[in-house]
């Protein structure tokens, strides 16, 4: 059971990931952040990690474009966090429940901007009327709309308790359980597809090879690939500043000739 200073953290933490997406970018927006902050809050940082490590490979390649609504998968790393650490049943019941309201969360999302729409008009009303105390202080209201739609979910369900998300669980049919986690393997490879497609994966798709070879076969950990990774693009990088150099003194070679002349 969450003692009363947790559901307020865990409340207030909810309702800043929002926020943070729409204005502050502090980075509460990443399911890896949140889970981190939630596993201070919680006492478990293994679980919270590795919660929070899943739902940001789901969300590569995710992203709200031109105003679009999309799932807030951090809201799920806050809910799938909580219910792992409180019922032991681990990750896949945390997303049992955590990815549907991340999911609910879009429609939430479509209100608070429907709502922020008429803030917006009102607020730009008081500025024509030279009323700007009125229009600063209606303008409060948008990021307040935009953090209950994570903060209100999230309360709800962690208040649910224990013992009702349990039931739920039990409930839930083996081969929905088994679903679940054959899900939480595929999406994080899904994630990392949808980002590979807004990147030059044909042009550079020998580093791409390189890495999965290191992975799969070599057994090198994500750290280590990641170091390599680092002094191939530096190591990219200088041989390109070098033809770049190169190719700008040639031109200057080639003006002071002509000037020469």
């Amino acid at each position: 059971m969450l003692a009363l200073w947790q559901t307020i953290l865990i409340t207030i933490l909810a309702f800043l990931v929002p926020v943070d997406k729409y204005g502050l970018t502090i980075g509460l927006r990443w399911p890896i952040i949140t889970a981190f902050l939630m596993g201070f809050i919680l006492g478990d940082m293994p679980t919270a990690l590795y919660i929070g490590g899943t739902l940001q490979l789901m969300s590569l390649g995710v992203a709200s474009i031109g105003g679009s609504s999309v799932p807030e998968y951090a809201v799920a790393a806050i809910i799938a966090t909580t219910i792992a650490v409180t019922t032991g049943k681990g990750m896949e019941a945390g997303l049992a429940i955590g990815l549907p309201v991340a999911m609910l969360g879009v429609q939430f999302d479509v209100c608070a901007k429907i709502i922020n729409g008429f803030t917006v008009r009102q607020s730009q009303k008081y500025a024509n009327e030279k009323k700007f105390k009125k229009m600063i202080r209606i303008l409060y209201l948008g990021p307040v709309t935009m953090g209950l739609t994570a903060a209100i979910p999230v309360f709800i369900a962690i208040q649910l308790g224990p013992e009702v998300i349990t039931a739920i669980l039990d409930f839930m049919p083996a081969w929905f359980s088994a679903g679940l986690t054959i899900a939480g393997k595929v999406l994080p490879a899904v994630g990392i597809a949808l980002l590979l497609n807004y990147m030059p994966v044909r042009k550079y798709v020998y580093y791409l090879i390189g890495g999965f070879f290191l992975a799969a076969y070599l057994g090198v950990p994500i750290l280590g690939i990641t170091i390599v990774g680092i002094v191939a693009a530096l190591k990219y990088y200088a041989d390109h500043s070098a033809v770049g150099t190169m190719a700008a003194a040639a031109v200057n070679d080639n003006i002071g000739g002509l000037e020469d002349e």
